[in-house]
C-alpha cells in the first residue's frame, strides 16, 4: 500500500479544528519531474520543427543573411534596390525609435524576407531535382554525365546534417500515370496468364474503358493529386486495411524474428528488460529526429512519414471502418502474462528506467501468483476475430467504467509486451520444425495472448527468445524492420548482459509495483470473446508455415553472375511455382514508392512474358545457350519493372484509385471490377537489411536475423517473404493453407531450393551465352 499512498500528491481531513492538509513531497516531486520531462520534449519538438521548417537552410543562416545585409548597407550601398526604404515608410511611427534604428529594423525585416525566399527557392529546386529518376535506369557503375551533375546539385541543395523529417517538404508528389500507359502495361502483364480468347476479351474491355470512363475518372484523380500530398496513400490505408472486416491476425499483421543462431540470455525477464529499454531508446531518437533519413545511394532521400505513428498508437475497431489513433508519449507499456494484463511504468522521476530495473519489474509480473479475473484471460481474442463484433462489444461494454480505463491503458501504451510461457527458436532434435512453430507463434500465438490492434507487440519467450508482431495499416514492413534491427543490435552489442545473464544498470529500490488492470466482463461479452476466439483459432490452425535458411550461396555469387539478387530470387520463385503447380499465376512483389511524399508501396507483377518464356524453355529441355539468353532477358525485365514501380510508373495503385473514384461517382466499370478481383496466388516481399553498420557479420556471423513473414493472401496461394543476409545466406518464410490440397509450404520450399541451384548453374560466369552479357555489363 506504500506505493498507493505515494501516488497521492495531497490528502485533507475535515476536523472540528478545521481542515488538516497533508502534502506528499515525494508525489509532488514526481509530478514536477514528470512535467519537466514533458516540457523538455515539447521544447525539442519545437526546436526540430523550426530546423525542419527552414531546411535545407539552417536557423543560423538567418543571422548570416542579416549581418551580410547590414554590412553592405554600412558601406553606403543598397542591396535591396530601394525595398528597405519602402519597408521603412510603412513601419509604425514611433518617437522612441531613431531613424537609424528604424533603418536597422527595416533591414532585418528585408533580410528575413530574403532568407525565407532563398529557403523557398532552394526547396523548390531540390524538389525539382528529386523528380529526376533516370539515374535509376542506368547500368550499375556506369553513371552518365547528366546524372553526375544531378548528384552534385542534389548534394549542394540538400543542406547539411538533416533530421529525420527534414526532406519531407522537398519530396516530389507521386505522379499520376496516363491511363493509356497503365492499360498498356496491364495488358502486357496478364498476357502470359490468359488464353487467346481471354486476352482478346480483356483487351476489348480495356479499350472501352480507356475511350470512355477512364478519362473522366482520371480527371478527378489528377485533381486529387494536385490537392493532396499523395493521391494513393490515404485511400490505400482506408480501403485496403481499415475497411476490411475480416480478422487482421494472419490476414494483415506480420512478424519479425530474433537472431537465428544466438539467444543473448536464457533469462526471460532479462531479455524483456533489454528489449523494452532498446525500444524506448529508439523512441527517444525518433522523437528527437536523431534517426538518419533513409538515403538511396547516399544521396536520394526517402519519405519518413510512416515513422510518426510507430509508438503510442492503436487501431480502433469500428462497425464500418477502423481508425488509427496516435497519442503523445506514454510513460508505460502494457504487459500480458498468463491471462493477466499489467501496466508497467518505464519512467520514474523524469528518467527512463534502466534495463536492470525493467528486468526486476518484469520478474515481479512473472512471479505474481494472482489468477486472471473472470473473462480476462482470453480478452485479446477480440482483436484477433472479425472486426464488427469487436466494434460492437467495445461500444457496449468498454465505453465507461473500469473496462474503459483498462482498455485505454492498453491502447494508449507505448507498445504491447507478451511474456509467453512457451519456448521457441531453432532448437531440439528437429530444428527445421521448431522454426516453423516459431513463425506460427509470432504470427498468431494462441489467438488471445497478443493485442493485434497495437502498432506492434513485442513477444518474449520463456527461454529468452523474442520476436515482434506488427499491425499493417500504419506502416509497411521496412519501417518496422528498421526498428527491429536497432532493437536487436542495441540489445546484444550496446546494452549486453552480465556473466549470469542478467541486465546491467543500477536499481532504484523505490520503484512502484506493476499495476494489475481490472475488468468487469459480463457473460454477454464473454460469449462474443468465445466466438471471436473460435474464428481466430480456425484461421490460425489452417496456416501452414515453413521457414528455412538457404546457405548454398547468397547475393555474393549472384552478383558475380551480373544479375540483380532480387530479380534472381523472383525468377527462382516463378520456376519453383511452375514446378509445384504446373502453371503460372499472377504474382505480387511489394516495392516501395518512398521516393515520393507519403509514398508507401507499389506492385511489381513478377510473372512476365520473359519469365514464362525462360521457365518453359528450361523445363522443356531447350539448349543451354537459349536458356541463358532468356534468363538474362527475364531478370533484366524484372529489374526494369521494379524501377518503374519505384518511380511512380506502376500499374496497380493507379487502377485501384481509378476504381475508388468510380465508386464515389456511382459508376460501374467491368474492366476495373475484373482487374481488382484477380487473386494474387503468389504474394512475395523482400525484407531489406537497412542498417548493416549495426551488425558485424565478419567477426560475429552468428548474429544473423532470420527476417520475418506474413500469412497467405489467397486461400489457394502462397505468401513468400525473404531476407538476403550478408553474402552467403537467404532466409525464406513460406505460408499457405492446409485447407487447400494444391498447396504445401514444405514442398514449395524444396522447389525454391532446387530452382535457386538451377539458376546459379545457368548464370555462372563462363557459361555459354554469358559472354555477351559480360560485355554489356
Amino acid at each position: 500500500m506504500a506505493e498507493a499512498h505515494q501516488a497521492v500528491a495531497f490528502q485533507f481531513t475535515i476536523t472540528p479544528e478545521g481542515i488538516d492538509l497533508q502534502l506528499s513531497h515525494e508525489a509532488l516531486r514526481q509530478v514536477y519531474l514528470s512535467g519537466l520531462r514533458s516540457w523538455k520534449k515539447r521544447f525539442i519538438r519545437l526546436k526540430n520543427s523550426v530546423i525542419t521548417g527552414v531546411y535545407p537552410a539552417s536557423p543560423s543562416s538567418w543571422l548570416f543573411v542579416v549581418i551580410a545585409i547590414l554590412a553592405t548597407m554600412y558601406t553606403r550601398s543598397d542591396p535591396s534596390m530601394g525595398l528597405i526604404a519602402k519597408i521603412q515608410e510603412h513601419l509604425p511611427v514611433s518617437q522612441s525609435l531613431s531613424a537609424q534604428c528604424q533603418t536597422v529594423v527595416s533591414a532585418v525585416l528585408f533580410s528575413t524576407l530574403l532568407w525565407l525566399s532563398l529557403i523557398f527557392t532552394m526547396r523548390l529546386c531540390l524538389k525539382q531535382l528529386l523528380s529526376y529518376h533516370r539515374w535509376m535506369f542506368e547500368q550499375h557503375g556506369k553513371m552518365s554525365n547528366t546524372t553526375k551533375v544531378w548528384v552534385a546539385l542534389v548534394r549542394i541543395f540538400s543542406g547539411r546534417q538533416p533530421l529525420l523529417y527534414s526532406y519531407q517538404g522537398s519530396l516530389p508528389n507521386l505522379p499520376v500515370p496516363a491511363v493509356k500507359d497503365t492499360i498498356k502495361r496491364y495488358l502486357e502483364s496478364v498476357r502470359p496468364l490468359m488464353t487467346e480468347s481471354e486476352f482478346e476479351r480483356m483487351s476489348k474491355l480495356a479499350i472501352e474503358f480507356e475511350g470512355s470512363l477512364g478519362n473522366r475518372l482520371q480527371w478527378y484523380l489528377k485533381l486529387k493529386a494536385l490537392w493532396s500530398a499523395n493521391y494513393v496513400s490515404d485511400w490505400w490505408e482506408e480501403y485496403i486495411y481499415l475497411r476490411g472486416r475480416s480478422p487482421i491476425m494472419v490476414n494483415s499483421n506480420y512478424y519479425g524474428m530474433d537472431f537465428l543462431y544466438v539467444t543473448p540470455t536464457p533469462i526471460q525477464a532479462a531479455r524483456a528488460g533489454n528489449t523494452i529499454h532498446a525500444f524506448l531508446l529508439y523512441r527517444r531518437k525518433l522523437n528527437r529526429e536523431e534517426l538518419k533519413p533513409w538515403l538511396l545511394r547516399s544521396s536520394v532521400p526517402c519519405c519518413s512519414y510512416q515513422f510518426e505513428r510507430m509508438f503510442d498508437s492503436c487501431r480502433i475497431p469500428g462497425e464500418r471502418t477502423d481508425t488509427v489513433q496516435h497519442w503523445q508519449d506514454s510513460d508505460y507499456v502494457a504487459v500480458y502474462h498468463r491471462g493477466r494484463y499489467f501496466r508497467l511504468w518505464v519512467y520514474k522521476s523524469g528518467r527512463m528506467l534502466t534495463p536492470r530495473e525493467i528486468e526486476l519489474q518484469i520478474q515481479k509480473i512473472l512471479e505474481d501468483p494472482s489468477p486472471p479475473l473472470s473473462g480476462e484471460d482470453k480478452l485479446g481474442a477480440l482483436t484477433a476475430g472479425d472486426r464488427v463484433p469487436w466494434a460492437k462489444v467495445r461500444k457496449q461494454f468498454f465505453s465507461t467504467g473500469v473496462n474503459k480505463r483498462s482498455l485505454d491503458c492498453i491502447e494508449r501504451a507505448a507498445f504491447f509486451v507478451t511474456l509467453d510461457d512457451d519456448e521457441q527458436g531453432m532448437m531440439g532434435d528437429d530444428p527445421a520444425a521448431s522454426l516453423d512453430r516459431y513463425a506460427k507463434s509470432l504470427l498468431h500465438g494462441k489467438c488471445y495472448d497478443r493485442w493485434f490492434d497495437k502498432s506492434f507487440s513485442a513477444v518474449v519467450y520463456k527461454n529468452g527468445k523474442n520476436g515482434l508482431n506488427a499491425e499493417h495499416s500504419w506502416a509497411d514492413a521496412p519501417v518496422v524492420a528498421h526498428l527491429w534491427e536497432f532493437v536487436l543490435a542495441t540489445d546484444s552489442f550496446q546494452l549486453g548482459y552480465d556473466e549470469e545473464g542478467h541486465c546491467k544498470g543500477n536499481v532504484d529500490p523505490k520503484l512502484p509495483q506493476p499495476q494489475r488492470l481490472s475488468w468487469d466482463i459480463p457473460p454477454e461479452c464473454e460469449e462474443v470473446v468465445s466466438q471471436s476466439l473460435a474464428v481466430a483459432q480456425a484461421l490460425a490452425d489452417d496456416v501452414d508455415f515453413h521457414v528455412f535458411s538457404f546457405r548454398d550461396f547468397g547475393k555474393g555469387k549472384i552478383k558475380k553472375c551480373r544479375i540483380s539478387p532480387d530479380a534472381f530470387i523472383q525468377l527462382a520463385l516463378q520456376l519453383a511455382y511452375y514446378r509445384d503447380r504446373g502453371l503460372f499465376c499472377l504474382t505480387y512483389e511489394a516495392s516501395m514508392t518512398r521516393l515520393f511524399r507519403e509514398g508507401r508501396t507499389e506492385t511489381v507483377r513478377s510473372c512476365t512474358n520473359e519469365s514464362c518464356a525462360f521457365v518453359k524453355a528450361l523445363e522443356s529441355g531447350e539448349e543451354e545457350d537459349l536458356c541463358v539468353r532468356l534468363l538474362r532477358l527475364a531478370t533484366d525485365k524484372h529489374q526494369n519493372l521494379y524501377r518503374m514501380a519505384m518511380t511512380g510508373a506502376g500499374i496497380d495503385r493507379h487502377l485501384f484509385c481509378l476504381y475508388v473514384v468510380s465508386k464515389y461517382l456511382g459508376l460501374e466499370s467491368p474492366f476495373l471490377k475484373e482487374v481488382l478481383s484477380e487473386p494474387w496466388r503468389l504474394s512475395t516481399s523482400q525484407t531489406p537489411v537497412q542498417q548493416v553498420e549495426l551488425f558485424d557479420l565478419v567477426n560475429h556471423p552468428e548474429y544473423i536475423s532470420c527476417g520475418g513473414g506474413f500469412g497467405p493472401v489467397a486461400d489457394d496461394g502462397y505468401g513468400v517473404s525473404y531476407i538476403i543476409v550478408g553474402e552467403n545466406m537467404i532466409n525464406f518464410h513460406i505460408s499457405c493453407k492446409y485447407s487447400c490440397a494444391q498447396t504445401d509450404s514444405h514442398r514449395y520450399g524444396a522447389q525454391i531450393r532446387q530452382a535457386l541451384l538451377d539458376l546459379l548453374r545457368l548464370g555462372e560466369p563462363g557459361r555459354t551465352g554469358n559472354t555477351q552479357a559480360k560485355k554489356d555489363l
